[in-house]
């Protein structure tokens, strides 16, 4: 009897420990939503996500305001708080505002995140892309 319940104990914690890697592993772990993720504003946005972004397959991720295309390679959260007024370069795509965010673009990302829009959308983009 101390065997079974041994084994269990032994197959219980590695199918535990298959489950949290799987789970560090899946696109937009550690990502979390922004603050005013669950206005209704980035839940219309959510149902117009494209299903394939620069050639990326759309990943929805349970959290809300969050979508991430690929293994992570492009992410977005809506639910900012837009930016001030800045210097910072900015761009105009089909009728969205965009200012770079040169001080969120690091490890290999480029942020940019929507101007004049509230609540704002940031999309973080892998140079891999």
């Amino acid at each position: 009897r101390a065997r079974v319940i041994v084994a269990v104990a032994v197959v219980g914690t590695l199918v535990g420990g298959v489950l949290v890697v799987r789970q560090m592993g899946a696109p937009g772990y550690g990502i979390e939503s922004a603050p005013r993720a669950e206005r209704p504003e980035c839940e219309r946005a959510a149902s117009r996500y494209p299903g394939r972004l620069a050639g990326q397959a759309l990943t929805f991720t349970g959290r809300p305001g969050v979508a991430v295309w690929g293994d992570g390679v492009i992410v977005l959260r809506c639910g900012l708080t837009p930016p001030a007024p800045t210097v910072d370069p900015c761009a105009n795509v089909n009728g969205v505002d965009w200012v770079f965010r040169d001080g969120r673009s690091k490890g290999g990302k480029k942020v940019v995140i929507t101007y004049g829009r509230n609540p704002a959308v940031e999309v973080a983009v892998s140079d891999d892309v």
